[in-house]
């Protein structure tokens, strides 16, 4: 499937729910109204749905939320995701709170990675970020996924004044773990937009002071790790590797290749776009979802790739 960039587009975001157990300053502090149920798909329909997307070339799923675990039975969507011809990887983004307990089903539905959204290594810091006391939860999460020999990826974002002075220590985890440490830069978007923005050059270039042999994975390194936007780096020794994903000045929107399917059914180019493609006929839902591949914008704000900003 094609937009209208000529950009291959194989890669579905599926959010299972709006809703999340914790309230992170720069998301949703305040929390998201709870949808009747109604208004929420059911597993089934996004089986139904992945099976149509996997026809028209998506090939990975990621299944997001809010956060996914507090939506019961995700591996039972885990699963049939797994099942569905044409579907190759099913991976998923957590803030690990559920992960410790919900693991073991994961593991056996087949799920193939986990992201692990996680800002701080210090609890009184975790409280200030997401106005909840489960970081002993998290890091129980995290050291599961660990020693399930499951792919992990950490996704933290850098914030001035809060845990800046950390970023190192959360970098060197992938010193003596296979993992991927990810710096996301803020995005101007919802409550980030006030916040100030530590950018990934700028986060690069003060790993390198600290470690002056931080050098580059090769290409087919960074193609074992996925196709997303994150630039990565390791140091000699390293188990695993630091990755940066410049949202903002790294300008990677030329090579986009994802959609996101809501919870409620709106298919989104970008979290700003919609378009309602909730189960009808599969012809109608096809000619929906192509069309709305038409539409995905060129990067962040609508541009054609490579336009100035």
């Amino acid at each position: 499937m094609f937009d209208r960039y000529q950009r291959e587009i194989h890669y579905l975001r599926l959010s299972v729910t709006d809703l999340c157990n914790l309230r992170c300053r720069y998301c949703m502090p305040d929390g998201v109204e709870k949808l009747e149920r109604e208004a929420v798909l059911t597993y089934e329909e996004f089986l139904r749905l992945a099976a149509l997307f996997a026809q028209c070339g998506i090939d990975t799923v990621r299944v997001t939320g809010g956060e996914p675990l507090v939506r019961k039975n995700v591996a039972q969507l885990v699963a049939g995701l797994k099942a569905t011809p044409g579907i190759r990887r099913v991976t998923l983004t957590t803030n690990a709170v559920l992960l410790a307990e919900q693991l073991p089903a994961l593991l056996d539905a087949g799920l193939d990675s986990v992201n692990i959204s996680l800002d701080t290594l210090r609890p009184e810091v975790f409280r200030q970020i997401t106005a909840r006391d489960d970081f002993a939860a998290v890091q129980a999460g995290l050291q599961a996924a660990l020693e399930s020999g499951l792919p992990v990826k950490l996704n933290c974002v850098p914030q001035a004044g809060v845990n800046e002075g950390e970023l190192e220590t959360l970098a060197a985890l992938a010193k003596d773990n296979a993992l991927q440490v990810r710096f996301i830069e803020m995005m101007p978007i919802g409550y980030g937009a006030a916040m100030p923005c530590i950018s990934g050059p700028e986060l690069r270039a003060r790993f390198a002071r600290r470690w002056p042999e931080l050098a580059p994975l090769s290409a087919a390194q960074e193609h074992a790790l996925g196709d997303g936007p994150a630039v990565y780096y390791t140091v000699p020794g390293w188990q695993g590797s630091i990755g940066f994903i410049a949202a903002v000045h790294g300008k990677f929107c030329a090579s986009c290749n994802r959609v996101r399917l809501t919870s409620q059914g709106f298919l989104a180019p970008l979290p700003c776009q919609r378009d309602r493609v909730r189960p009808a006929c599969p012809a109608a839902q096809r000619r929906g979802r192509r069309a709305a591949a038409g539409r995905h914008p060129g990067d962040h704000l609508g541009k054609a790739p490579g336009t100035p900003f």
